[in-house]
């Protein structure tokens, strides 16, 4: 049985960008880009030629990206443009390694939930990932991935308890959106209807890694081998997809756009345990 649900290149984001599309970083919409690191994407909040302190970073990469992304902000910025804020929408590895180094360079806070903050501070450490699930290269080495925990507890702050109120990004909302992780957020900006996912769900084959180098847009749930909690990441998904977003930029694969996406968003949500939860978790489930 197929797990993802494919869509059409009408799907994909279009450029709507005011500025110059760089090599750097993907256009999304005039203030909102997107860029790449192997296998994760982190986003970037600020309109092209933001100065200092007038933009905001979501994620942290992967390790040994920390220079790349840098120098991404100098060009879509300014050289020496440091950002108001880290926002995080969770602290696995892929989406943290650079970050000790970026918020010491730029004298960044770094914001997450509260749940996140175990394993951001020494704490704790993320369960063992589940190789057993989804089949692929990716979901068969992630034993290896790094569960930390890191300590960025010298820059870390919490998120604000009101949704609303996100650090540094008026007329955004942060959205719990846990299952991934227990503390995951997505952000959401409802004047343009620009949604990053994070984990949340993806747009690509996350336990494939063909699909991951070739970055075929497709919908899926959250990357199976490491998500624990699957009703609530079900949850998760339902809350999103009845925003009808227009823009998705998630933690892995290409950003969407379109009637498309939403289209299969809501089939990801409707039918989520049949399409996203790994058989053997279903079989677990009808069991207990």
């Amino acid at each position: 049985m197929k797990h993802q649900i494919p869509l059409g290149s009408a799907s994909t984001a279009q450029a709507v960008v005011q500025g110059p599309r760089t090599t750097h970083v993907r256009p999304v919409t005039s203030d909102v880009a997107c860029k790449r690191l192997a296998f994760v994407n982190i986003a970037m909040i600020g309109g092209f030629g933001a100065g200092d302190r007038e933009w905001v970073l979501i994620d942290g990469g992967i390790p040994g990206t920390a220079a790349i992304i840098a120098r991404a902000a100098a060009q879509r910025f300014a050289r020496n443009a440091r950002p108001a804020a880290i926002i995080l929408t969770h602290g696995h590895f892929d989406h943290v390694s650079a970050l000790e180094y970026l918020a010491e360079r730029w004298e960044a806070p770094i914001y997450a939930h509260p749940l996140e903050q175990p394993y951001l501070n020494g704490t704790r450490s993320y369960p063992l990932a589940d190789p057993h699930v989804g089949g692929g290269l990716m979901a068969a080495l992630s034993p290896l991935y790094p569960r930390g925990p890191i300590d960025v507890s010298r820059w870390l702050r919490l998120l604000p308890e009101d949704e609303d109120e996100v650090p540094a990004m008026p007329g955004w909302r942060w959205l719990h959106t846990p299952g991934h992780s227990p503390g995951h957020v997505s952000l959401w900006r409802e004047s343009d209807r620009v949604l990053i996912a994070g984990d949340a769900f993806i747009t690509t084959n996350q336990e494939s890694a063909y699909s991951v180098a070739a970055q075929k847009p497709e919908l899926h749930g959250p990357p199976r081998f490491y998500t624990p909690d699957w009703e609530r990441a079900a949850d998760s998904v339902r809350r999103l997809a009845a925003l009808e977003p227009e823009f998705v930029i998630t933690g892995h694969g290409p950003p969407m756009r379109g009637p498309g996406m939403r289209a299969a968003l809501k089939l990801l949500a409707r039918d989520f345990e049949r399409i996203a939860v790994p058989e053997n978790v279903r079989r677990a489930q009808a069991a207990a």
